[in-house]
């Protein structure tokens, strides 16, 4: 675990790029930890319960 791939695992898990799971395996800690560092620095889940594969509605103007 490096303080750069913390920094970078919660970035792209706060933007919904990475599943804490795979951010976590990034950041070099267990799903457990990464979820405190999660609290910790404020970022907040991206997960939702929408399927991958389920269509997305655009919210454009």
């Amino acid at each position: 675990m490096t303080l750069q791939s913390v920094q970078t695992a919660l970035t792209l898990y706060g933007a919904g790029t990475l599943t804490k799971e795979q951010a976590a395996s990034r950041a070099g800690v267990t799903p457990e930890r990464f979820a405190a560092l999660c609290e910790r620095f404020g970022v907040g889940t991206t997960e939702s319960d929408v399927a991958a594969d389920s269509p997305c509605p655009a919210s454009a103007d």
